[in-house]
């Protein structure tokens, strides 16, 4: 189960739209044609390097493996979709409820799958996408609630279904918030397990690898920085900058420990 990466993966995939048959249109098509070589080339690099968020099922899997259960009341309250007024707070916090809504599928939460689908649910709708999480939808999870797989599956095609939306709707930028918030929200679950986990190589060699990761996402996000919603979004994650710029190929606990704090100060501007 890949979920998280081909959720982000179709994130980044900005689809053109066709072009007509005039002159000034056919010079459009071939600037959209590089745009699509350049976005296949970023996606190569995804498949070849890092998943880019770290809820991946191979993190939870590690995670499991080590014994480490769900962590009730780290996720994101799903009280707080309420507050979130403007287009930017809900595209952000669409990202992080996705990522607590795996976090909690992976390890078959039943009523926090469904407490996360409703705020999800209410951001989609205040965003214009009530066709995507329709009554349908709720219908095909319930049913499949002991079928892991099969909920994984369906919670894909929902995520993929917004981001293609929104890349559609010419709403890149909000496509883009939606995907650093589930990055920050996975760095966040993942930093915030139990302190003895952080003496096991593989949780350190995941946090080391999200050094990866976040440079992909500045690299994906960077080109989009005239808007000011991008802008800022980047500006808020200055603290995860820093630390992962005086990094080398090895974690010590001080480190961590400097990732943890970094990830909590982003992430509590971004859920307040």
């Amino acid at each position: 189960m890949k979920l998280v990466k081909y959720v982000a993966i179709t994130a980044l995939a900005v689809l053109a739209v066709a072009g007509l048959d005039s002159c000034r249109n056919r010079k459009q098509d071939d600037q959209k044609r590089i745009e699509l070589d350049q976005l296949s080339m970023i996606e190569q690099k995804i498949e070849e390097n890092v998943y880019p968020l770290p809820t991946s099922a191979d993190v939870i899997k590690l995670l499991t493996d080590l014994d480490v259960g769900y962590i009730i009341g780290i996720s994101n309250p799903v009280e707080n979709a309420s507050k979130y007024l403007t287009s930017r707070n809900r595209a952000v916090n669409l990202g992080i409820y996705g990522a607590d809504l795996s976090y909690a599928t992976l390890y078959n939460m039943q009523q926090e799958i469904i407490n996360y689908m409703n705020s999800i649910r209410m951001l989609a709708n205040e965003l214009n996408m009530s066709q995507i999480y329709d009554e349908k939808l709720y219908n095909d999870i319930k049913v499949n609630f002991d079928n892991r797989d099969m909920l994984v599956g369906i919670l894909t095609k929902a995520f993929n279904d917004t981001y293609s939306f929104l890349s559609e709707n010419d709403q890149q930028s909000l496509a883009l918030l939606m995907v650093g918030g589930a990055w920050v929200e996975g760095m966040y679950i993942t930093t915030n397990i139990s302190e003895s986990v952080y003496h096991v190589e593989g949780i350190v060699k995941v946090l080391l690898e999200q050094k990866k990761s976040f440079e992909l996402f500045i690299e994906i996000a960077r080109p989009y920085s005239d808007d000011q919603m991008v802008a800022e979004f980047i500006s808020a994650l200055e603290p995860v900058r820093k630390v992962y710029a005086g990094l080398s190929t090895s974690l010590s606990l001080q480190d961590v420990e400097a990732i943890t704090l970094a990830i909590e100060e982003v992430r509590e501007k971004l859920v307040n």
